[in-house]
């Protein structure tokens, strides 16, 4: 596409909205090369990656990408055998910890059932290579500076240098603190060529003995190596250079480690740097609150509300602009400072921003098209002078325009044929508008001249609009009117402006009767759009009114249903209590007669006492099982067989199934009595088993006086480590399922005895560094078994 048109439309400025949001190399390199694209499928798969990033964004903050440098020129110096400096290696490694970071974090949400549409597959390119990362995290700091944990030779080099210099400030300190101080023009330690040093006064100079190795600028002060510490000097200065020999091999080690992973690492970084402009476009629509359009196969633009991105939405007045379906040019006609050029750059800019994957400020449901090619010949339509030389210029960019255009072209005209006389322009505007339509290209222009007021009604697929003007305020109103050519409005502007009614009348007798009944006509259009435009609006207002109204009635109506549904089943758990409570009684009548039975009295027929128990059951009301699900789902798991022990509900006996006589019906066994029972009318009950030893089980509670995080920063390390510990054991009988401990970056060493304590305790199923964005390596999210 034409570089010209980035620069008129401003298209620049829209990807510089978009830097702030970037937080790698790569990311902002993809920015740089960002271009409108003519593939549908390109543009579609960058349209969804950018709702992908939306939902990112909406539900979880955004993917966690920290701020990482280009390595590309470290993976070309191993290409040819360099070693890696600490900090190159450093910018390796955090690259190396984003990827294990985003890994993590997809991974997360994948556990959640979270869906997205491409960036599941993108990550799954990612190489974690932990052997490697785990060797950088270890011996390289953020900094760059090679860790003691590098090499168990370089922590000794490193404790003998401490333990140097521990004696050397010593014996130093006898000199600035003891009886020699005197002869010392400050009683401080310093450096000089890498050695200790002590500020000593000239005339005392050979007092300390030793070499002296530098001077003040007056020459009143000797900085002298004592004597007495030379040796310990020479000591500190052997294990310095093989401290700077080891710190050598490390970074040479470390960086042929590196080299059998070079394109995995630039294939890292360039995902990474992907998902951050994933995410910078994500926020940058969230900012501007736009939406994404849905591509027309039929080059069919549809843009609801839309709204120029680089105007203050408090300013601008959204408009409806489409083109391609009914018309595929579009003539606005009317005044200056209507708002014309204003439609024409945001209609121009949305396209390049969709074309782009980009979301655009737009109602949902606005439709998009696809452009190979985007011209526009806008000049200032503020300009009062326009000269031969603007109109050369003009008529120059239009010749190149007509040469490159094509049936998928859109092109962009302000104040066609301006610049010259009115009648020769607007004959010229006519013949360019002509011409554009005969190569089948999309075309938009805006012109003061009223012949192109008619071009729009006499043109097939060409449509007349305007920008609405209010004439009681003389303000415009900046609303897109379609269909409605522009009108002047002069006459009436120039009359509440106090011009004398003579002058008016002269002044329109000199119009011709055309223009005259054109303008009347013009003017009874507005008033009926305005009109169909108030009613529309009213007509929104009540519908709206309605269906609230509607919304509200239904759900008093869903409460209404739902409160006697509730108060109908109380009422049958009220008598299903009365009933059981009948039948227990019964019970122990029935049990006592049998008694006086056994013991001699009057025979009691077994079908007598079912019977009447069976009347007493009738009584029963079954709860609504439809309302309760535990209750649906426990009775489909009953799955009948012979023998099974059982109740028969509409006798409130126990029996045993015998078989099954067909689908809705079982033989049962009930005492002395077998008969056949309708399946609904039979539960399956537990077989009768020895009582259980009641096991005893701890609960846990979570206790409000334990937090989830555990703040360490400030506090001395051994303090820390018990706080550690004593936190660990209250999280644990608090139930909490994970912690974080916030111990900061600091020297490293409390991190580091965290860590180690962590690998001990039993109870720690897992931890790691929190994400980027909570604290990275200075906070520990611990995960408990």
């Amino acid at each position: 596409m034409n570089k010209k048109i980035f620069e008129t439309l401003e298209y620049q400025k829209v990807k510089d909205k978009l830097k702030p949001y970037l937080t790698s190399d790569n990311g902002k390199q993809e920015l740089a090369n960002l271009e409108p694209m003519v593939n549908q499928d390109q543009i579609q798969r960058a349209l969804t990656e950018t709702l992908d990033g939306a939902d990112a964004y909406r539900l979880k903050g955004g993917i966690p990408i920290a701020r990482l440098a280009n390595i590309s020129p470290q993976m070309k110096r191993l290409e040819i055998g360099a070693t890696l400096s600490g900090l190159e290696l450093s910018q390796v490694t955090k690259m190396l910890r984003t990827t294990q970071d985003v890994l993590n974090f997809f991974k997360k949400l994948q556990e959640e059932k979270i869906e997205f549409r491409t960036l599941y597959t993108t990550v799954d390119k990612l190489q974690a290579l932990p052997e490697i990362s785990k060797r950088l995290m270890k011996s390289i700091e953020g900094d760059g500076h090679i860790t003691n944990e590098a090499s168990d030779k370089l922590f000794g080099i490193r404790n003998r240098i401490s333990s140097t210099e521990s004696e050397i400030r010593a014996k130093m300190d006898g000199y600035t603190r003891g009886k020699d101080a005197k002869y010392l023009s400050d009683s401080i330690i310093t450096m000089r060529d890498g050695r200790y040093v002590i500020p000593v006064m000239a005339q005392y100079r050979s007092h300390f003995g030793g070499v002296v190795h530098d001077q003040s600028a007056s020459g009143q002060t000797m900085y002298i190596e004592p004597q007495a510490v030379m040796e310990l000097n020479n000591r500190l200065r052997q294990n310095q250079v093989e401290e700077k020999t080891e710190e050598e091999r490390i970074l040479t080690e470390l960086s042929e480690s590196l080299i059998p992973y070079r394109e995995d690492l630039l294939n890292n970084a360039k995902i990474l740097g992907h998902l951050d402009f994933i995410n910078a476009k994500a926020r940058y629509a969230a900012e501007i609150k736009a939406t994404e359009p849905t591509i027309s196969e039929q080059n069919q633009v549809h843009f609801r509300q839309a709204r120029h991105p680089l105007v203050d939405p408090k300013k601008i007045v959204p408009n409806d602009i489409d083109l391609g379906e009914d018309y595929k040019a579009l003539i606005i006609t009317g005044p200056n400072t209507g708002g014309k050029t204003i439609t024409l750059k945001t209609f121009g800019l949305l396209q390049l921003m969709a074309q782009s994957g980009l979301f655009i400020p737009v109602s949902e449901n606005s439709q998009m098209g696809i452009f190979t090619e985007i011209f526009a010949d806008i000049g200032d339509e503020q300009s009062i002078e326009q000269n031969l030389s603007t109109f050369s210029s003009h008529m120059d960019n239009i010749v190149k325009i007509l040469d490159q255009i094509d049936e998928r072209s859109l092109v962009l005209f302000d104040e066609l044929g301006g610049g010259t006389d009115p009648k020769e322009g607007a004959a010229l505007a006519i013949a360019i508008l002509d011409r554009v339509g005969s190569s089948g290209s999309y075309v938009m222009a805006t012109t003061h001249y009223p012949e192109l007021k008619a071009y729009g009604y006499n043109r097939p697929e060409t449509m007349n609009a305007s920008m609405e003007f209010d004439t009681e305020s003389l303000e415009p109103t900046y609303k897109l009117l379609v269909g409605i050519p522009g009108s002047s409005n002069a006459f009436d502007i120039a009359t509440r402006l106090g011009i004398e009614p003579g002058v008016i009348m002269q002044a329109r007798s000199l119009i011709d009767q055309d223009s005259q009944y054109l303008s009347a006509m013009i003017a009874d259009l507005s008033a009926r759009q305005k009109e169909a435009a108030d009613r529309a609006a009213k007509l929104k207002v009540e519908v709206a009114e309605a269906e609230s109204l509607h919304k509200d009635l239904a759900n008093e109506y869903q409460k209404l249903r739902n409160s006697k549904d509730q108060y109908l089943e109380k009422a049958k758990l009220e008598a299903n209590k009365l009933v059981e409570d009948t039948e227990e009684k019964t019970d122990v009548i029935i049990k006592r007669l049998r008694k006086m039975e056994m013991q001699g009295g009057a025979a009691i027929k077994e079908n007598q006492l079912i019977d009447s128990k069976s009347e007493l059951n009738a009584l029963h009301q079954a709860p609504n099982l439809k309302k309760n699900r535990v209750l649906q789902r426990a009775k489909t798991k009953q799955a009948l067989k012979p023998n099974d022990d059982v109740m028969v509900t509409s006798y409130g006996q126990r029996g045993s199934l015998l078989r099954q006589t067909d689908k809705k019906h079982w033989e049962v066994q009930m005492g002395i009595i077998k008969m056949k029972v309708p399946t609904d009318e039979i539960e399956k009950l537990a077989p009768e088993k020895e009582q259980p030893q009641k096991n005893h089980t701890t609960i846990r509670r979570s206790s409000s006086s334990v937090k989830p995080t555990l703040d360490l920063r400030g506090k001395r390390y051994e303090e820390a480590m018990t706080e550690v510990d004593r936190y660990v054991d209250s999280a644990l009988l608090a139930g909490y399922p994970m912690v974080t401990i916030v111990h900061g970056k600091g020297t490293g060493a409390l991190r580091k005895g965290i860590t180690e304590y962590l690998q001990r305790n039993r109870q720690v199923k897992h931890f790691e560094y929190a994400a980027p964005n909570a604290g990275g390596n200075g906070a520990t999210v611990v995960q408990f078994k």
